[in-house]
């Protein structure tokens, strides 16, 4: 079963740009990296008037858009999926899935902390936390903090945690 990791903190912590480092850290060393953002609202990845949206305007349950180079799918959906049912339909062949968001999940959770903003921890060791990247001044008993401006560390106890070799 593909690992999942997810990325969680307070809107404007520096989620993505943290996520970005790792998945280019991870990538540079050779692992194959799915990632999965959760919005909690509705989206659109499709432009009006392009043709796969014209497919799902028309009544489409499923369409995916495919080239040489990638692929999209957009489906309708009866419910927020969790995590697992996202790796169980759709993701195979991977090392790794860094979600961005889902702090409410049970999987292991890396928290971007950056005490400037002023708030409190989102996440506590019981609620699977396993890391902090940030400068907390008072981090829960037994968690790793790391620097948010060098991936290669976090990267290397990611490794070390989640990657089966």
């Amino acid at each position: 079963m593909i690992p999942i990791v997810s990325i969680v903190g307070k809107s404007d912590s520096g989620k993505t740009t943290l996520l970005e480092k790792v998945v280019r850290e991870l990538r540079s060393r050779g692992y194959r990296i799915a990632t999965i953002k959760h919005d909690a609202h509705s989206f659109e990845i499709d432009h009006e008037g392009k043709d796969s949206w014209r497919h799902k305007q028309a009544g489409a349950n499923l369409t995916i858009i495919s080239s040489p180079t990638k692929m999209a799918l957009v489906a309708d959906t009866d419910h927020d999926h969790s995590l697992s049912e996202l790796r169980e339909k759709l993701i195979k062949d991977m090392d790794l899935i860094i979600s961005e968001g889902y702090k409410r999940e049970v999987h292991p959770k890396i928290e971007v902390f950056r005490s400037e903003m002023k708030r409190d921890l989102l996440c506590e060791k019981d609620d699977n936390l396993v890391a902090i990247a940030g400068d907390p001044s008072n981090p829960p008993e037994g968690i790793p903090v790391f620097d948010l401006n060098d991936p290669g560390p976090l990267c290397d106890f990611i490794v070390k945690r989640f990657i089966r070799t």
